[in-house]
């Protein structure tokens, strides 16, 4: 039996769970949403799919969106949890929103 040192070899496997994985943080439960469109009516009706998107995770949210006029282009919104579970399971629900 040898007793030889071997020598730190950097490993792409490392860590993989942190590269890959989520962190849930204790407070972080407002997610932010952007949406961009063409006119009131259009983001609005996007948006609207975020809203029913965030009644199925949980119907006791509250959300504060960017006012709009009949020329915006850009709705920018926050959608807060009760807990930082229901943010992130939001968040990867809505990646098949996003366009």
């Amino acid at each position: 039996m040898t007793n030889e040192e071997q020598e730190f070899q950097p490993c792409d496997a490392c860590g993989v769970s942190a590269e890959v994985g989520f962190i849930i943080k204790e407070g972080d439960d407002v997610a932010e949403v952007s949406i961009f469109a063409q006119g009131k009516v259009a983001l609005e009706n996007e948006f609207n799919n975020y809203l029913a998107l965030a009644k199925e995770v949980n119907a006791n949210f509250e959300y504060q969106a960017s006012e709009l006029t009949e020329e915006s282009t850009e709705l920018t919104a926050h959608i807060k949890f009760e807990c930082s579970a229901e943010k992130l399971i939001f968040e990867l629900k809505s990646r098949s929103l996003a366009k």
